[in-house]
């Protein structure tokens, strides 16, 4: 055996098949091709997933309700009395710490259900309006941020 005598198996390799080159061919005229239509035309012969024949897609004919936030996942919700259970200053490490927040929350917020009694002192942890009053009549306070988020 030698290198420059190497061919491929028979049957391995198929020509090309030349279209549109006459009649006699039996691929002339419109080349297998068909008749008129997308597939019949150069460069038309994908259809976007979804087409529906120039009718209104299903995705368009649908109504559009309600929306998804992307960081509504982010922000942890803590009630008022979960946080009888914790003394002096809470951050965001305590109550992870004391198993109020899930490991996936990058932040915390204190939302007014409940009561409170305790002194409490709430360090880098969101508070609603209720519970920031709520925490202040108890004789706490709140620093750093505040509502909102």
């Amino acid at each position: 055996m030698r290198l420059n005598t190497l061919k491929p198996a028979k049957g391995a390799r198929a020509e090309r098949t030349r279209v549109g080159r006459g009649i006699g061919s039996g691929l002339g005229k419109t080349a297998g091709r068909g008749h008129k239509g997308s597939f019949a035309r150069s460069g038309k012969g994908k259809i976007k997933a979804g087409f529906e024949g120039g009718q209104m897609p299903m995705h368009m004919r649908l109504p559009k309700i309600g929306f998804r936030s992307r960081t509504a996942g982010d922000t942890a919700e803590v009630f008022l009395y979960q946080l009888e259970r914790l003394d002096g200053e809470i951050d965001f490490k305590a109550l992870r710490a004391a198993k109020l927040v899930p490991s996936t929350a990058k932040r915390a917020k204190v939302v007014k259900k409940g009561e409170i009694s305790k002194k409490l002192v709430l360090k880098g942890v969101l508070a609603t309006a209720g519970a920031r009053a709520a925490i202040e009549a108890a004789g706490g306070q709140v620093q750093d941020e505040s509502a909102g988020a």
